[in-house]
């Protein structure tokens, strides 16, 4: 997926015009790779978050700047730590014919066999490095974990094979296990399950 994202060329001293651009709605950013180095632009802060809020940080953003069409990815960026607002962003020009790696969302979907037999549902990796040209990486790789019953454990092997994508991270690593519910948590639960609420009798005696 791409999306045409305009930009505009800006000049990089005195450093108060990143704050000024800041000012007015722009964000500092900067694009590197494929035969360019360190091409300093601002982008429209709200069509950036627009076009990510709708496309997703894996999406191919080609930059306009003025008719020259740049085609790139979302390398990097910096929010404010308190207003989350946009303070630096760099893209990665890429050529569309050569695969690239980035990180995706790793997706669990359904509920196990096991969880619904009383088992406990562990999740350990939260996303995937794959690998594709631009236009096909994912924003999220979806894993059905509907099968799995307590005992069972799943590891990036068991992700069946996508014609568009492949996954780079390693093959072993584990991605989600359904256990017995422990002793301890049964407890817990049970004492929690026949607990009743204290009922307190504030009348007095002068009522």
């Amino acid at each position: 997926m791409s999306v045409v994202l305009k930009v505009e060329e800006r000049a990089t001293r005195p450093r108060s015009i990143r704050r000024k651009l800041r000012e007015e709605g722009r964000v500092p950013a900067a694009v590197n790779g494929n035969g360019i180095q360190n091409l300093s632009i601002s982008v429209n802060a709200r069509q950036l978050e627009k076009d990510i809020r709708e496309n997703g940080m894996n999406a191919v953003y080609v930059l306009d700047l003025d008719g020259k069409k740049i085609s790139t990815l979302l390398h990097t960026y910096e929010l404010d730590t308190f207003t989350k607002s946009w303070v630096h962003v760099e893209f990665l020009a890429v050529d569309m014919s050569q695969e690239t790696e980035v990180e995706a969302e790793l997706a669990l979907v359904g509920t196990p066999k096991g969880v619904k037999a009383g088992g406990v549902l562990e999740q350990n990796l939260y996303t995937v490095v794959v690998s594709a040209t631009p236009d096909k990486l994912p924003e999220r790789v979806e894993v059905d974990i509907t099968n799995l019953e307590i005992g069972d454990s799943l590891v990036i092997a068991d992700i069946p094979k996508h014609e568009e994508f492949s996954i780079v991270t390693d093959a072993e690593e584990q991605i989600c296990s359904v256990s017995e519910m422990s002793a301890a948590v049964e407890e817990d639960a049970e004492i929690a399950e026949a607990a009743e609420p204290e009922l307190v009798n504030a009348k007095t005696e002068e009522d």
